[in-house]
């Protein structure tokens, strides 16, 4: 199935750039996992005067299961980057559990 991604950019408007970037990297991690439902992915800017001031709240759903991560960093591109690294190690925990 095709998994369900949603981005939501809080108090500024992202290019197609990113958003085409943040759908092909989140979607990659349907193969690591059959079972996920989908992907709700949050960016923000934290205070615009600072380093590393990008944050990228990526949530994702596995069969009932939410699994949550947060990265910040000097782009939206690495800040999701680090934040779907994250998730994988994450999701493959999940998996082994079962």
């Amino acid at each position: 199935g095709v998994m369900n991604i949603t981005v939501k950019s809080v108090k500024f408007k992202m290019d197609q750039k990113l958003e085409d970037f943040i759908y092909d990297k989140v979607s990659k991690l349907e193969r690591q996992a059959s079972g996920l439902l989908g992907a709700e992915v949050t960016l923000k800017v934290d205070k615009p005067e600072s380093d590393n001031n990008k944050i990228a709240d990526i949530r994702v759903e596995i069969s009932g299961n939410d699994l949550f991560a947060s990265k910040q960093a000097d782009t939206f591109e690495e800040a999701v980057m680090l934040a779907i690294d994250a998730l994988k190690t994450q999701i493959s925990k999940f998996k082994e559990k079962k």
